[in-house]
């Protein structure tokens, strides 16, 4: 338990301010005026009134206001936002002058894509026809009896 250099006693109600379960007081009651600097009259949880020792309370300086420094990251913002603005604007002028070219450009692809698109398609065409029938045609017929049974096949050369 925390030991303390002064005792807190009671100080005994008037008879008016006692609650109905207390007994009344016996002793005398001391009033207002009489009670030292330092100390004042408090109610405790189980509503028994009593004197205790109270710290002064300073009164509060008026608030003035600081002025708070900029964050580094506000400053990095405010820095970089003219920045950013300028650089899109150059990329803007710069796709106007491009627009020209990038047009041709996009042609030059979707002409590039179309030949290879009919490239995909007429090599083979073009591989069958110039083929004809200089190359053998096999075909191979296998049969066999059960799972194990021994297989039998013809070749055929056309």
């Amino acid at each position: 338990m925390h030991e303390t250099a002064y005792t807190i006693t009671t100080q005994p109600l008037r008879p008016a301010d006692y609650p109905a379960y207390l007994p009344a007081p016996e002793g005398p009651v001391m009033l207002p005026s009489e009670i030292p600097p330092g100390v004042q009259m408090v109610t405790l949880p189980g509503g028994i009134r009593t004197l205790a020792y109270t710290q002064p309370t300073a009164p509060a300086a008026p608030m003035v206001p600081v002025s708070q420094p900029i964050p580094a990251w506000a400053k990095t913002t405010a820095l970089l936002t003219p920045t950013i603005g300028g650089g899109i604007a150059a990329a803007g002028i710069g796709l106007s002058y491009a627009a020209p070219g990038l047009i041709a450009m996009s042609q030059a692809l979707w002409s590039a894509v179309a030949l290879i698109a009919a490239g995909v398609i007429a090599v083979p065409i073009l591989l069958r026809t110039a083929r004809g029938k200089s190359a053998p045609h096999v075909t191979q017929n296998i049969t066999a009896t059960g799972m194990f049974g021994r297989a039998n096949g013809t070749i055929n050369y056309r």
